[in-house]
C-alpha cells in the first residue's frame, strides 16, 4: 500500500517538474522506489500462499504486468497527443494509486502461529542471555551481547550466509549477466521500428503484440513448469528460456520489414514471458521458502547495476555505429552466454547435490550396520553363555585333553 502511494505521488509530482533533474527524482527515485515496494512483497506473498502449485501461481501473477504493457504503449501515445506530457503524468499517477487497493486485499497467514513462534523465540533469546550472564564476566558479556544482537538484527533482513550457497551463487551470476541484455530490446524496439520507416502508432503496436504474447506465455509456462517432468529440473527449463530469448535478439537484425518485426515481437514476447514466469520460482526452488525473502533482496541489489547499465550500453552502441543491429547482437550474445552458463553450472550443481545426498545416506547407514554387527556378537556371546547341560560332556572331555597335554609337556 505504501508502495502504491509512492508511485502515485511520484508520477503526479512529475507533472509539475520544470527540469530533467526533477523528473529523475520524481519518476526515477520516488516512483521507482514505490514500484520496488510493490513487486517484492507480492512475489514473497505468493511463496507463502502456495506450495504445491506455486509455479502456476507465479505464472498467473506475473501475467498482470504484460496486460498493462499491452495497453500502456498506445495509451501513452493517446494521452500525450490529447493531454500533453503533464496531463499524462497526472492520469498515470491516478492509475498507479490503485496499487493501494491491491495491497489492501492481502491478508497474513497464521497470525496465531506467528505469535507463538515469536514468543518462543523471545523466550529462547532471554534464556540465552541469562546463561551468558551467569557464565561470562561482565565486561565480555556486554560486548558479546552487543555484537550478537547487531548480527541478529542484520541477519533477520539479509541472510548473508546465502553467499555460501552454491545454487544461489550460480543463479546470481547467471542473472546478473542476463540482465545486461534483458530490458534493452524492449526500450529500443519502438525506436528501431521508427528508424526503419514505420509510423509511430504501428511502432507502438509492436509492444502491444509483445505484451499479448507475453500475457499468454506466462501462465502457460507456469503450467508446464508445474508438471512432474519439468519441476524437478526446472533450472534447465529456465536456462533454455534465457538462451531462447538471446537467440531471438540475434535474429532480429534480419527483420527488415514490419512483418518481420511482428514475428520478432511475437517470439520475443514468448521468450520474455517464459523467463519472467520462472524468474522467482527457480530462486525459491534453490534456497527454499524460509530463505526466499533474503534471497530476493540480495539478488535485487546485485541485479540493479546491470539493469541500469544495459540500456545505456545499448544506446552507446547505437550512437557509435549509427545502427540498431549491434545493440540487438550484444543483447542476444550476452543472454545466450548467460543461458549456457546457467545450464552447465546447474548440471554441475545437480550432480554435486546427488553426490552429497548419496554420501549422507551412506553415513546414516554406516552406524546402523555397526550397531547390527555389535548386536549380533552380543547375541552370540549370550547364547554361548546360556548353553545348557547338553554341552557339559564336551566341556569335560575338552578339559581332560588339556590336562593330558599339560602332563605330556611337563614330562
Amino acid at each position: 500500500m505504501f508502495g502504491g502511494l509512492l508511485c502515485g505521488v511520484g508520477m503526479i509530482s512529475a507533472a509539475f517538474c520544470t527540469s530533467i533533474l526533477q523528473l529523475y527524482i520524481c519518476v526515477g527515485f520516488i516512483t521507482g522506489f514505490g514500484l520496488a515496494l510493490n513487486l517484492q512483497p507480492s512475489v514473497i506473498i505468493i511463496g507463502k500462499y502456495f506450495l504445491k502449485r506455486r509455479p502456476i501461481a507465479n505464472g498467473l501473477a506475473m501475467a498482470g504486468s504484460p496486460v498493462m504493457l499491452c495497453t500502456l504503449a498506445p495509451l501513452n501515445q493517446f494521452l500525450f497527443d490529447n493531454f500533453g506530457w503533464r496531463g499524462s503524468f497526472l492520469i498515470l499517477g491516478a492509475i498507479l494509486l490503485n496499487c493501494c487497493v491491491a495491497g489492501a486485499l492481502f491478508r497474513p497467514i497464521g497470525p496465531g502461529t506467528a505469535l507463538v513462534k515469536t514468543q518462543v523465540t523471545e523466550e529462547g533469546k532471554d534464556a540465552l542471555k541469562g546463561k551468558i550472564t551467569e557464565d561470562s564476566p561482565m565486561e565480555n558479556k556486554t560486548e558479546e551481547e552487543g555484537e550478537k544482537d547487531c548480527f541478529e538484527k542484520v541477519n533477520q533482513y539479509l541472510d548473508f550466509s546465502l553467499f555460501k550457497h552454491r545454487g544461489f551463487l550460480i543463479y546470481l551470476i547467471g542473472n546478473v549477466l542476463m540482465f545486461l541484455g534483458f530490458f534493452a530490446p524492449i526500450v529500443f524496439l519502438a525506436p528501431y521500428a521508427k528508424h526503419t520507416g514505420i509510423d509511430e502508432y504501428s511502432a507502438a503496436f509492436l509492444l502491444s503484440i509483445l505484451a499479448i504474447v507475453d500475457m499468454v506465455a506466462r501462465p502457460t509456462t507456469g503450467i508446464i513448469a508445474n508438471s512432474k517432468w519439468v519441476r524437478p529440473r526446472i533450472q534447465y527449463f529456465f536456462s533454455f528460456a534465457i538462451a531462447f530469448n538471446g537467440a531471438c535478439h540475434l535474429l532480429c537484425p534480419l527483420a527488415s520489414s514490419y512483418t518481420g518485426l511482428v514475428v520478432y515481437s511475437s517470439f520475443f514476447g514468448l521468450a520474455f514471458g517464459m523467463v519472467c514466469a520462472m524468474l522467482f520460482e527457480t530462486l525459491m526452488d534453490l534456497v527454499g521458502a524460509a530463505r526466499f525473502t533474503s534471497a530476493v533482496g540480495l539478488v535485487t541489489i546485485a541485479e540493479c547495476c546491470t539493469i541500469l547499465l544495459g540500456p545505456p550500453i545499448g544506446g552507446i552502441l547505437i550512437d557509435t555505429f549509427g545502427d540498431y543491429k549491434y545493440m540487438f547482437i550484444k543483447c542476444g550474445a550476452v543472454m545466450v552466454l548467460a543461458g549456457t552458463f546457467l545450464f552447465i553450472m546447474n548440471y554441475y550443481n545437480y550432480r554435486m547435490l546427488a553426490k552429497e545426498e548419496k554420501e549422507r545416506k551412506a553415513k546414516e547407514e554406516a552406524p546402523k550396520s555397526v550397531r547390527t554387527e555389535n548386536e549380533g556378537k552380543k547375541i552370540w556371546n549370550k547364547d554361548s553363555t546360556q548353553d545348557g547341560p547338553e554341552l557339559e560332556p564336551l566341556r569335560e572331555k575338552g578339559e581332560g585333553l588339556k590336562k593330558e597335554m599339560n602332563g605330556t609337556n611337563e614330562v
